[in-house]
C-alpha cells in the first residue's frame, strides 16, 4: 500500500481563548460554521478562513473551487468558543490499486496499531471489497461477515446466489464507490409488490443541520480494487439532538460514519430507500420547517425524482448546500404525496444543486439541475405523469446524471523555480495557483460542457504545471484550440510558455481483449476511445507490454485507422499475458487506454501427433491402423472427408490416443485421412498413407515399409513439436533428413525471446535456466531443440549490457546441459549440417557474455567454471587443476579480468584449423577430417586491456597423444565466419609430463589440437586396399577349407599331420568368420564422413554382438596359431614323448576356443556396464580412449607372436644342431618341416600386422605405417592360403595328380624304387625356402611293354 499525496485542509491549535481552526490556502469554512463557532477573521463572500473552536462532528474547511458557498441566515446560532477540546476518533475509507494479491495478505498481516505520527495512530483495518477483472468485465466481491444489498445486486447483477436480499458478489464495481456492508446492518430491500405506508407527524424543527464526513473516492482501471473501510453504522449520521425530528425522504449509500461528542444541535434522521420499481408512498406532515442545511459526503449521489400535487404550498427560508453531492428535500406545510421513486448511483461525486420549487394554484413541479464530475456514470430517466384539477396537460421531469472527465493538462514556465512553490501554504504557491487558475476559467470556460479547472502541482523543470480540467465531454481538437489560447494568455499574464501546453486523458473503459487465445495463435487488442470521447484522427500510437514499450516489427504489428490503434500478437505464447497500455497521440495531445490479457486467457494448443506420410505395401484385405495423439485434456477423432470413422482408445499411453484400423482395398489412390480435435476443431492434421506394389526395400518399425527414394513424415516425442523426414536408401535403411522436433517449452521461450529486452533478462535467463534443468534428457537427443538454446543465448547476449552474477548463474547452468558426453552426438549432427556455426555461435555468446559482467564473483557448475576478479601488473591462477594461466608484467593496475574454463567443450567445436580445405564440405559437413582431436579443456579469457605476454600449461586430456600438438584460438571470421582454430599469434613451447605449455600475445578462447587419426589424404586410398583385401582374404579362406577337405584323409596319417592341419583348418575358419562380423560391423556403423547429415550413433546391440564375435575369432586365429607352434615345439624338443590324438585335440580346442572365449567374456564384463565396450562412432571395435578395451586384443596377439617367435628359435637351432631325420619318420619330417615354414614366415608377418596397428595409435599421422598396416591385415587369408596349403608339396602333389594308365595285358607286375636325397641339416633351409628336389621312380614293365620311366618333381 502506498499514500501517493496528502493535502492538509485544516490546521487547529490552542489559542489564549481555547482553539482555533485556520483553513489552509483555497480552503474555507462555510458561513453556519463561522456563525456557529464564532469567526476569527473577516467574514467574506459569506465564508471565513478561521473559527474560534474544533467543531464537534469532525468537519473541516471545504476547498474554494469545487464547494460553492451559499449565502446564510441570519438566524444561526453560535457555538461558545469556550468548548473542553474532546478526542477525535476519524474512520478512514481507502480505497486501493493493486496488481499483486500478496499486498492483501499483507495488510492482514499487519501488526496493529501502527503509530504514523506522535498524535495518530491506526488502531486496526478491515478489508470489505476486492474487485478483479472476470471474462465479462469487472467482478466485486466481498470479504467474510459483509454482503451487498439487494438494491446493488439488482442494478449491477449478482454472480452468486441472492439469499435474505442480499448477495456476496456483483458484476461490475459501483459507479458510486460504493462496497460490501457489514451483515449486522438491515440490507433488506423492500417488497416487490409496492406498498402504502402512511405516516402522520406533527412536530417544529429549527435550525436543523446534518454532517457527513465527506470522502473522495477516484476508481480508475485496475487489476484489483480493495475497499478497506471500518464502519460502525453504515448509511446514518446521528448527533447529540433535541426532541424535534426531521424526516427526508431521500436515497442515498454512505460509505463513512463518524460518531463525535458534540453540544446539543439539530439532529436530521435520513430514512435510506432504495427499490427497483417506483412505490407509491402516502405522508401527511404538518410542520413548521426552518433553516435545514444537509451536508452529504462527496462520494455519494442520491437522486430522488418527486411528482407531488399539494394544496396550500408553503416553504420558508429552506436552503440546501450539497457541494459534492445532489439530494432534494421537499418541504410541505400540509401536503399530500404520491412519490414514484427511482434511485440512480453514481461514483466519484463533486456536486452543486440548486432546488428551484414552482407554485402553482393546484401543482408543484420539483425540477433538479445537476452538475457532476465522475468516472463512472449510471444514469436514470423517470418520466411520470402528473394530474391536477386544474392541468390540462401532463407534465414531465427528467433526471439524469452526466459523466464527467478528467483531463490532466501540463506547461512548462519559463520561469525560475523555488522551493516555495512545493509549499502549498505559501504565498508565492497561493499567487501563482491563483493566476493561473484564473485564466483556465477565463479561457477553458467556453468549452462546451466545462465544469471546472484547477492547478495541482508545481514541479522543478523552469516551473512544470499541472493542472486538470473537468468537462462532461473530451474533444481533442476543441481542446487544442482552446490551449493555443491558453497559452497566450499565460505568455501575456504570467510567464512565457516553454513548448506546448499538452493534455492527457486517461480513459476508464478497458482495451478490447478477445475471450480466449489458443498458443501459436493471433491475440488481437483493439484500443478505441469511447463515444463520448472525440479524439479524431490519431498521428500516432504506443503499446507497451508490462510498462515496457512494444516495437513494430517480428511478432507484432500496430495498425492505425482513423482515432483507433490495433495490436496484433502473432504465434502467442502463455508469456503474453500481462498488463497492455495503449497511447493515441495527435499534437500536444494524448489517449491513454488499458487492459488485462489474463493467464486464463491464453491457452495452450492441442498437439496433434501422427504420421502424417508414409508408405504400404499393398496386400488387399490387410488392416492398416491409423494412429493419433494429443495431450490431455483434448480428445480427438477420426475423419475421412466429413464422414467420422470408428476408432478405439489406445492405453498405455501419456496422452489421449486412438487408433483407426483401414483395411486396404483397391490400392490405387492415397488414402487421406483427418484427426481432427473435438473443441478446438479448428485445429486437425491428415495422415497420408501411400500405397505401391512393388517390393519394398526398407522397412522398420519406427518408418515403416519404402522404396528407394520414398519419404516417411512421421511424429516427435511427446512434449515436442515438429517432425521427423526419413529417406529409404539404396541400403535398405532410413536415413533421417530432417528433424525439427523441438521441445514444447523451449520453443516457446525462443519465440519470447525475439522480444526480449535488457530490462527482461534476468527474469528470462532464470525461466531458461529452470525449463533446461526440467527437460534436460530431451534437450540432450534433440539437435532442434540445443540448436534453440544456442539461438537463445546469443539473443540473450545481443541485448544485454550488463550482466549480473544471478544471471551468469543462469546462463552457464544452461549451457552446461547441452556441452555434456551425452550431448556428443547432437553436436556431430549439428556440426555436420550446412548452417555449420551453431557451436561458434555459443562460444561467440559466452565471450560476448562475459564482456558485460559486472562485479567480482566466481560461478561453478558441473562442467564448467567462470572466475572474474581484478589484478595488478600480473596474473595467475591454476583452474581446476587442469590449464594453469600465467600474464606477466604488463605495467597495469585495477584490471578485471574474467576466465571462464569449459571442461567438456572439446565435445562441442569441431576440430578444423585455418589450414583446413572447407571447400569439399560446403553443403554437407562442418566437421574437419579428424586427423587432429581437442586434447585440452577450452579457456576463455577476457580482460579490459591489452597484454602481450600470456602463458598457459595445459594438462592433456589423452595422455597417448603426442604427434603435432597446437597452441589454438578460435577465430570466429575464419571460412567466411563459420569460425575455425587458428595458431596466429600462439606458439608451442613445450610438452612435458603430459602437460603443453603454448605462448601467447593476446586473449580469446584457447586449447590444444594433437593429431590423432588417419590422415585425410590417405582415407579413400586406404578404404580401397581394406574393401579389396578383405575380398582376396575372404576368398582365399574359402578356397583353403575346400582344399583340406578335399586331401584331408590322405595327408592326415599322423598325428603329427593330422594336428597340423587342424590348426591351418581352424585358423582359416577363425579368421574367415571374423572377416564376416566386420563387414557386418561396417554395415551397422554409420560413417559421419559417408553419411552427412546422418545418425551416427552406432547401435548398441547390433554393434556390440559384432565387436565380440570379431574379437572372439581375432582371438581364436591367434591362438590357434600358438597351437601350430606348441606342436612344433613337442614334436622337435620332447622326441621320445608320445601323446595320442585325442589329448592333443582337446588340447588344440582348449587353446584354441577356451582361452579366446574367456578373454572376450572377462572383456565385456569389465567395460560393457560404463557403456566402455565399443566405440562410440563411426566403426564397431573395442574402445580405446575411455576403457583401453582394445588392449584385450593386442596384449595376446602379440604375446602369442613372441611366444611363437621364441619357439621358431629353439626349433631351427635344434634341427641345424642335430638333423629332423636323427627322430623322425619321413612323413612326419615332412609335417615338421612344413610347420617351420608357416611358423617362420606366418609369425613374423601376423605379428608385423598387429605391430603396425599399435604404431597407428602411436604415430597416428605416420601415411607408411597405415598403408601397410592396412594392407598386411586384409590379406592375412591370402597369406595363410599360400603359405599353410599351396606350398605343401604333398598338398600340391595329391591336388596334381594323375589317376595312372592302365595295361592292356593280364599279367602285370610294377615294382617301385624311390631316391630319396639326404634332408640334412646342410639342406634343410632349402627345403624351408621352398628349393626343388627331383627323386624318381623307376617302373617294371609288362612283357608287352617297353620299359619306360617317369620323372616328378617334389617341393
Amino acid at each position: 500500500m502506498q499514500i501517493s499525496d496528502v493535502i492538509i485542509s485544516t490546521v487547529c491549535s490552542l489559542s489564549s481563548s481555547g482553539y482555533q481552526c485556520r483553513c489552509e490556502d483555497q480552503y474555507r469554512w462555510s458561513c453556519d460554521q463561522c456563525f456557529m463557532y464564532g469567526s476569527c477573521d473577516h467574514i467574506t463572500s459569506n465564508t471565513c478562513g478561521c473559527i474560534n473552536a474544533i467543531p464537534a462532528d469532525g468537519q473541516h474547511c471545504q476547498p474554494v473551487d469545487i464547494y460553492n458557498f451559499t449565502i446564510c441566515s441570519v438566524t444561526t446560532t453560535t457555538l461558545s468558543p469556550t468548548t473542553s477540546p474532546v478526542l477525535y476518533e476519524y474512520i478512514i475509507t481507502i480505497e486501493l490499486n493493486t496488481t499483486d494479491v500478496t499486498v492483501i495478505d499483507r495488510l492482514r498481516n499487519i501488526s496493529y496499531p501502527v503509530s504514523i505520527s506522535n498524535n495518530t495512530q491506526v488502531s486496526g483495518t478491515n478489508i470489505s471489497t476486492v474487485c478483479s477483472l472476470s471474462s465479462s468485465g469487472y467482478q466485486c466481491r466481498c470479504e467474510d461477515q459483509y454482503r451487498w444489498s439487494c438494491d446493488q445486486c439488482f442494478m449491477y447483477g449478482s454472480c452468486d446466489n441472492i439469499t435474505s436480499n442480499t448477495c456476496g458478489c456483483i458484476k461490475a464495481i459501483p459507479a458510486d464507490g460504493q462496497h460490501c456492508q457489514p451483515q449486522t446492518d438491515d440490507l433488506i430491500c423492500p417488497s416487490t409488490t409496492p406498498p402504502v405506508v402512511t405516516t402522520t407527524t406533527a412536530a417544529t424543527t429549527r435550525n436543523t443541520t446534518a454532517f457527513l464526513t465527506p470522502t473522495t473516492t477516484a476508481i480508475t482501471d485496475s487489476t484489483l480494487t480493495t475497499h478497506m473501510n471500518t464502519t460502525t453504522a453504515p448509511t446514518t449520521t446521528v448527533t447529540n439532538s433535541t426532541s424535534a425530528t426531521t424526516h427526508v425522504n431521500t436515497t442515498t449509500v454512505r460509505s463513512t460514519t463518524v460518531v463525535t461528542n458534540s453540544t446539543p444541535v439539530a439532529t436530521t434522521v435520513m430514512n435510506t430507500t432504495t427499490t427497483a420499481t417506483p412505490v407509491p408512498i402516502t405522508t401527511t406532515t404538518v410542520a413548521t420547517t426552518r433553516n435545514t442545511t444537509a451536508f452529504l459526503t462527496p462520494t455519494t449521489t442520491a437522486i430522488t425524482a418527486t411528482n407531488a400535487t399539494s394544496q396550500n404550498t408553503t416553504i420558508t427560508s429552506t436552503t440546501t448546500d450539497l457541494s459534492p453531492t445532489t439530494i432534494i428535500t421537499n418541504t410541505s406545510n400540509t401536503a399530500t404525496t404520491n412519490v414514484p421513486t427511482m434511485t440512480t448511483t453514481a461514483a466519484t461525486t463533486t456536486t452543486t444543486t440548486a432546488a428551484t420549487t414552482t407554485t402553482t394554484p393546484r401543482t408543484t413541479v420539483t425540477t433538479i439541475s445537476t452538475t457532476a464530475t465522475i468516472t463512472t456514470t449510471i444514469a436514470t430517466t423517470d418520466t411520470t405523469p402528473t394530474t391536477g384539477a386544474s392541468t390540462s396537460a401532463p407534465t414531465t421531469t427528467n433526471n439524469q446524471t452526466e459523466t464527467v472527465f478528467k483531463i490532466e493538462m501540463s506547461m512548462r514556465l519559463d520561469k525560475d523555480y523555488t522551493s516555495e512553490l512545493s509549499d502549498t501554504s505559501s504565498n508565492v504557491y497561493k499567487d501563482l495557483k491563483s493566476k493561473i487558475d484564473e485564466v483556465i476559467l477565463e479561457d477553458y470556460g467556453g468549452i462546451p460542457g466545462y465544469r471546472g479547472g484547477f492547478v495541482t502541482e508545481f514541479s522543478k523543470g523552469s516551473i512544470i504545471t499541472k493542472y486538470v480540467l473537468q468537462t462532461t465531454q473530451v474533444d481533442f481538437d476543441q481542446i487544442f484550440v482552446e490551449n493555443q489560447n491558453f497559452r497566450k494568455a499565460i505568455n501575456n499574464s504570467i510567464a512565457p510558455v516553454i513548448g506546448a501546453v499538452s493534455a492527457f486523458y486517461q480513459s476508464s473503459t478497458s482495451i478490447n481483449l478477445p475471450n480466449l487465445t489458443y498458443t501459436g495463435a493471433s491475440l488481437s487488442l483493439k484500443c478505441k476511445p469511447s463515444e463520448s470521447v472525440i479524439v479524431g484522427l490519431i498521428l500516432s500510437s504506443r503499446w507497451t507490454f508490462n510498462g515496457r514499450e512494444i516495437k513494430d516489427g517480428g511478432r507484432f504489428k500496430i495498425t492505425i485507422s482513423n482515432s483507433m490503434s490495433m495490436l496484433e500478437v502473432n504465434n502467442v505464447i502463455p508469456a503474453d499475458s500481462g498488463n497492455y497500455s495503449c497511447t493515441l497521440s495527435k499534437t500536444d495531445l494524448e489517449f491513454q487506454q488499458k487492459g488485462i490479457v489474463m493467464e486464463s486467457k491464453i491457452k495452450e494448443a492441442p498437439v496433434v501427433r501422427l504420421k502424417s506420410k508414409f508408405h504400404v505395401k499393398c496386400v488387399p484385405g490387410q488392416i492398416q491402423p491409423f494412429k493419433c495423439c494429443v495431450q490431455r485434456p483434448y480428445t480427438i477423432k477420426w475423419f475421412q472427408g466429413k464422414d467420422q470413422l470408428t476408432s478405439v482408445s489406445v492405453t498405455g499411453e501419456d496422452a489421449n490416443c486412438i487408433r483407426h484400423d483401414y483395411k486396404l482395398g483397391s490400392c490405387r489412390d492415397p488414402v487421406i485421412l483427418t484427426c481432427r480435435v473435438d473443441n478446438p476443431s479448428s485445429y486437425e492434421m491428415t495422415s497420408t498413407m501411400m500405397i505401391f506394389k512393388e517390393n519394398s526395400k526398407c522397412n522398420d518399425a519406427q518408418y515403416g515399409d519404402g522404396r528407394v527414394g520414398d519419404r516417411t513424415s512421421i511424429e516427435c516425442d511427446i512434449g515436442q513439436v515438429g517432425r521427423r523426414l526419413a529417406e529409404c536408401q539404396e541400403t535398405g535403411k532410413w536415413k533421417l533428413v530432417e528433424d525439427t522436433c523441438i521441445v514444447i517449452e523451449i520453443n516457446e521461450l525462443l519465440i519470447e525471446s525475439q522480444t526480449l529486452d535488457e530490462e527482461g533478462v534476468p527474469d528470462f535467463v532464470g525461466n531458461l535456466s529452470k525449463a533446461v534443468q526440467k527437460e534436460r534428457q530431451d534437450i540432450e537427443n534433440s539437435t532442434a531443440t540445443i540448436s534453440a538454446i544456442v539461438d537463445i543465448l546469443n539473443t540473450v547476449a545481443n541485448v544485454s549490457t550488463a550482466v549480473d552474477e544471478t544471471s551468469m548463474q543462469h546462463i552457464l547452468e544452461t549451457v552446461d546441459v547441452i556441452i555434456g558426453e551425452e550431448s556428443r552426438e547432437s553436436w556431430v549432427i549439428l556440426n555436420a549440417n550446412d548452417t555449420r556455426n551453431s557451436s561458434s555461435k555459443l562460444l561467440g555468446s559466452l565471450e560476448s557474455l562475459s564482456s558485460y559482467l559486472d562485479g567480482e564473483f566466481s560461478v561453478r557448475t558441473p562442467r564448467i567454471l567462470l572466475n572474474r576478479t581484478t589484478f595488478d601488473d600480473s596474473f595467475m591462477a591454476d583452474l581446476n587443476s587442469s590449464i594453469v594461466l600465467n600474464i606477466t608484467k604488463n605495467s597495469m593496475s585495477n584490471v578485471y579480468i574474467t576466465t571462464i574454463l569449459l571442461s567438456t567443450l572439446y565435445i562441442v567445436m569441431p576440430t578444423r584449423n585455418s589450414t583446413f580445405d572447407v571447400s569439399p564440405f560446403n553443403t554437407t559437413s562442418n566437421e574437419t577430417a579428424s586427423d587432429n582431436a581437442i586434447n585440452a579443456a577450452v579457456l576463455l579469457v577476457k580482460i579490459n586491456a591489452k597484454v602481450q605476454n600470456v602463458i598457459l600449461r595445459y594438462d592433456k586430456l589423452n595422455s597417448s597423444l603426442t604427434m603435432n600438438p597446437q597452441c589454438v584460438f578460435w577465430n570466429f571470421t575464419l571460412f567466411d565466419n563459420i569460425g575455425a582454430w587458428d595458431d596466429e599469434g600462439c606458439k608451442f613451447v613445450s610438452d612435458r609430463n603430459n602437460i603443453v605449455t603454448c605462448s601467447c600475445n593476446h586473449l580469446t578462447s584457447f586449447s590444444i589440437l594433437m593429431a590423432t587419426d588417419i590422415p585425410p589424404s590417405i582415407r579413400e586410398a586406404l578404404d580401397i586396399i581394406t574393401y579389396v583385401g578383405v575380398g582376396i582374404s575372404m576368398a582365399s579362406l574359402v578356397i583353403c577349407l575346400v582344399i583340406e577337405g578335399y586331401v584331408w584323409k590322405a595327408i592326415t596319417r599322423n598325428s603329427t599331420a593330422f594336428m597340423r592341419h587342424v590348426s591351418i583348418v581352424n585358423t582359416a575358419l577363425s579368421l574367415l568368420v571374423a572377416d564376416i562380423c566386420f563387414i557386418i560391423g561396417a554395415s551397422v556403423a554409420n560413417n559421419p564422413l559417408e553419411n552427412p547429415g546422418g545418425d551416427y550413433e552406432l547401435p548398441l546391440g547390433p554393434c556390440s554382438t559384432a565387436t565380440f564375435f570379431m574379437h572372439f575369432f581375432y582371438l581364436a586365429l591367434f591362438f590357434w596359431m600358438l597351437v601350430s607352434g606348441l606342436l612344433l615345439f613337442y614334436r622337435t624338443v620332447m622326441v621320445f614323448s608320445y601323446m595320442s590324438k585325442s589329448i592333443m585335440l582337446a588340447i588344440g580346442f582348449c587353446l584354441g576356443y577356451g582361452c579366446p572365449l574367456i578373454i572376450a567374456v572377462i572383456t565385456v564384463a569389465v567395460t560393457a556396464p560404463g557403456n566402455g565396450y565399443i566405440r562410440k562412432s563411426e566403426a564397431c571395435w573395442l574402445n580405446w580412449f575411455e576403457t583401453k578395451a582394445l588392449l584385450a586384443m593386442v596384449i595376446p596377439a602379440l604375446t602369442i607372436v613372441f611366444i611363437n617367435i621364441l619357439i621358431v628359435i629353439v626349433v631351427l637351432y635344434k634341427m641345424l644342431k642335430r638333423g629332423v631325420g636323427d627322430a623322425a619318420q619321413s612323413d612326419e619330417k615332412h609335417t615338421l618341416v612344413v610347420i617351420t615354414r608357416c611358423l617362420v614366415i606366418l609369425t613374423p608377418l601376423f605379428g608385423l600386422t598387429w605391430g603396425l596397428g599399435v604404431g597407428t595409435m602411436v604415430s597416428s599421422t605416420n601415411k607408411a605405417i597405415h598403408i601397410a598396416f592396412a594392407f598386411f591385415n586384409s590379406l592375412q587369408g591370402f597369406f595363410i592360403l599360400l603359405f599353410g596349403v599351396l606350398l605343401d608339396s604333398k598338398t600340391r602333389s595329391l591336388l596334381g595328380r594323375k589317376s595312372p594308365r592302365t595295361s592292356t595285358g593280364s599279367n602285370s607286375t610294377r615294382s617301385t624304387g624311390a631316391g630319396i636325397s639326404s634332408l640334412s641339416g646342410n639342406n634343410f633351409i632349402g627345403r624351408l625356402l621352398g628349393r626343388r628336389n627331383v627323386y624318381h621312380v623307376s617302373q617294371a614293365t609288362n612283357t608287352n611293354s617297353s620299359g619306360a620311366t617317369e620323372s616328378f618333381s617334389n617341393i
